[in-house]
């Protein structure tokens, strides 16, 4: 497997992005973006070794970019639940959607100018932030064929935008919903399911609170879009 990272030009800042591939590839593999959570970055364990699960089981190639204050983006390294707290916090008084999803799009630009995916299998994961701006980016973007979103829901503060963009999006969608997340009401998670505009949907609960993902979710997550981007 093969590890590079690279900036990306997106108006007056520099967007930070990671890929894996494998070492050695056919042409056009398919590629999954990876939307972190709000405690970690583009580099994180978790994500790093979700990263390893598609490259060497599945032969894609994997891509993620640092959050709005978040990696490489800051000066000093934090992670854990004082970025969790740092991000809320951001999150109630400018929520960065806009940018986020226009850095993402920039960053898509940058991987398919590289000629190595398959611009017509592209997937997205991204659960609690990764679903905060991976929503409005796969509304706004159908390059992506398929999306892995959940652990967010209507009921948060500036969550408005996510319920707006929720119809436009026609892709498959897996969402995923923790029984007894601290921060997302049951109902507000549901609610934002229910307004998927896709015709292929489905919902899975997960017993707990809102914790870094692992186990049978974990599986899911792979298992759902190695089947949607090998189709």
């Amino acid at each position: 497997m093969t590890t590079r990272e690279f900036e990306v030009a997106s108006g007056d800042h520099l967007v930070p992005v990671i890929v894996w591939t494998p070492t050695v590839a056919p042409d056009k593999v398919p590629l999954v973006l990876i939307g972190h959570g709000g405690s970690q970055h583009k580099s994180d364990t978790g994500i790093t070794e979700l990263a390893h699960r598609f490259v060497k089981k599945y032969g894609f190639a994997v891509a993620a970019i640092d959050g709005p204050i978040h990696g490489a983006r800051r000066n000093t390294v934090l992670t854990g639940p004082a970025m969790q707290a740092e991000f809320r916090v951001m999150w109630e008084q400018d929520t960065r959607i806009d940018s986020m999803v226009k850095d993402w799009q920039i960053a898509i630009d940058a991987l398919i100018s590289l000629k190595e995916f398959d611009p017509n299998s592209i997937g997205w994961y991204g659960v609690s932030m990764g679903t905060s701006y991976g929503l409005p980016l796969v509304a706004a973007d159908h390059r992506i064929k398929a999306a892995l979103l959940g652990m967010w829901g209507t009921n948060y503060p500036n969550s408005q935008r996510l319920a707006d963009d929720a119809p436009k999006i026609l892709c498959p969608v897996l969402f995923q919903m923790k029984w007894d997340d601290q921060f997302f009401t049951r109902e507000g998670q549901i609610d934002l399911f229910d307004r998927l505009g896709s015709e292929q949907k489905w919902l899975k609960v997960y017993m707990g609170g809102h914790v870094p993902v692992d186990g049978q979710q974990l599986d899911d997550i792979e298992d759902f879009l190695a089947r949607k981007l090998q189709t």
